[in-house]
């Protein structure tokens, strides 16, 4: 790809990890990343990158400390492109519920985060997705591919939510959840498509080739 044509990215530090292999799958994935808790700096790229690991309600209280909250909102309502992950999903949602603590979210997607009703938890490896059809995060990417998850909690999928006009993919443990969402300028997954080997590298090089105008698209690999 040529570097005059890469889209500026920035992976929003609110005190989640994983930032690190998140930035070098984006870089590998046409983009120009920079690592940043600067509001600013994340409101000016082409696109934003909200990660997550760990407790729904430690990931919101960092969000809120940084203001990565209202960037994500503003952002959403002027149509330009955020890719939530794992928790960056989640948190998306109008609220939590961990351990019967219920905390509230960016409510930018109708709908409740809660525990995996399945025997084995948390959910820990390789699974299969359902993308819809029309799916531009998913597009030429095999129904069989599989795709990295680590987590204890998921949304689940509802008529709320398609309602809203959002396209649902869709994984199973112990019961459909929500594997990955787009709903506009908002795209998000649950798995890890930075640690999901070459199928995560066609979702990420999907995301960042929709950051390009459409006469660069060609340049992308």
């Amino acid at each position: 790809m040529d570097v005059t044509a890469r889209p500026s990215v920035v992976v929003f530090d609110y005190g989640s990890g994983n930032l690190r292999s998140a930035q070098r799958a984006l870089e590998r994935a046409g983009a120009s990343v920079t690592v940043a808790s600067d509001p600013a700096v994340a409101a000016d790229a082409d696109g934003l990158v909200l990660p997550g690991v760990g407790a729904f309600a430690a990931c919101m209280a960092g969000i809120e400390a940084t203001g990565a909250g209202e960037v994500v909102t503003a952002r959403v309502r002027d149509l330009r492109p955020v890719l939530g992950i794992c928790v960056g999903l989640q948190v998306l949602f109008d609220h939590g519920d961990e351990h019967g603590t219920v905390t509230k979210g960016l409510g930018l997607l109708p709908g409740a985060v809660q525990r995996l009703e399945a025997a084995r938890v948390p959910h820990m490896g390789w699974n299969t997705v359902q993308a819809p059809p029309s799916s531009r995060l998913f597009a030429s990417v095999a129904p069989t591919e599989r795709f990295y998850f680590v987590h204890s909690y998921a949304a689940r999928p509802s008529a709320a939510l398609t309602g809203a006009g959002a396209l649902v993919t869709v994984s199973d443990h112990g019961g459909e959840f929500v594997a990955a969402v787009e709903a506009g300028a908002l795209w998000a997954t649950q798995f890890h498509p930075e640690k999901s080997g070459a199928a995560g590298a066609d979702v990420l090089r999907n995301w960042v080739g929709s950051l390009l105008p459409t006469g660069s698209r060609g340049q992308e690999r």
